[in-house]
């Protein structure tokens, strides 16, 4: 095959934007997704348009026949996809009884189907190649359920399961699917945090209904005090793709102050998992 042909969701900010320009730089084909990339995303759009081995298309991954018409149109072009990262998703704090059902359902929608869609659209080009590199952006909160994030913790739960299963699923076709768990970060994502809407809900908590914006300001303390680089991630992204396909890890930790928790935890259940497909005589998979 050619230079690898990368697709990366959600790059108008955070990790999706470091990962898209740093990609460019170690000269993948690049195609950079995002939404509104003629209105509120317009100039990241023309910013990162501009540098040379990135595409920029237009990508909403609740949209399935937009995913699917996407990622067609990469493989049209290229004849090939080797690297899908699902980064596109958004995060959300508060009080877990103030989210309405519709605004639970949206977060899942962009969270765990968003990544759905797109891993599927990406899968029979894939396993037509007989190799290929999905990377789902997970998170520590998807080892560990912190209170007052807990729809947002609940996603990456989710994201996990839909990870973890798929990774032995399609590995003997020669198709790693595998996840990153980063830690608190200084991105933007902060600044588009999104509460529950049933604000009556606070009154029945108290003092209690104070502790998310508490958690804000420790937060905004941590990153002042410890100053974890962002630039971590798409790192730790490019050597999931340099490593050989069959020899990725499953769950890849990026967090200087709470990774040594995570490790563990991941350990565990490796081990566990482990046991449980030899019962059932799946051990080839673990290989």
């Amino acid at each position: 095959m050619s230079k690898k042909v990368i697709l990366i969701t959600g790059t108008n900010s955070g990790f999706g934007y470091l990962t898209a320009k740093s990609s460019a730089e170690k000269g993948y084909t690049v195609y950079a997704t995002m939404r509104a990339i003629e209105d509120r995303n317009a100039e990241r759009a023309a910013e990162l348009s501009a540098i040379d081995n990135i595409n920029v298309m237009s990508l909403d991954v609740t949209n399935e026949q937009q995913v699917k018409d996407v990622i067609a149109s990469v493989i049209e072009k290229e004849g090939q996809l080797d690297v899908v990262i699902n980064n596109a998703g958004y995060f959300g704090g508060g009080l877990t009884e103030a989210y309405t059902t519709d605004e639970v359902e949206s977060m899942f929608d962009v969270n765990l189907k968003g990544t759905w869609r797109v891993t599927k659209a990406s899968l029979p080009q894939m396993r037509k190649q007989g190799e290929g590199l999905i990377i789902n952006t997970s998170s520590g909160l998807g080892r560990f359920s912190a209170p007052f994030m807990t729809v947002y913790n609940s996603t990456k739960f989710a994201v996990e399961g839909l990870t973890e299963g798929l990774h032995y699923e399609v590995r003997p076709l020669g198709v790693d699917v595998v996840m990153i768990q980063p830690g608190a970060f200084p991105t933007e994502i902060f600044g588009k945090t999104t509460n529950g809407s049933d604000q009556e809900v606070a009154a029945g908590y108290g003092d209690l209904a104070k502790i998310p914006d508490q958690i804000g300001a420790g937060m905004g303390q941590m990153f002042e005090t410890m100053k974890p680089n962002p630039q971590m991630i798409p790192d730790a992204i490019h050597k999931l793709i340099d490593t050989p396909k069959g020899q990725r890890p499953l769950r890849t930790v990026v967090d200087a102050m709470t990774g040594q928790f995570i490790e563990k935890a991941n350990e565990d259940v490796k081990a566990g998992h482990a046991q449980f497909l030899g019962a059932f005589g799946m051990q080839d998979l673990l290989r």
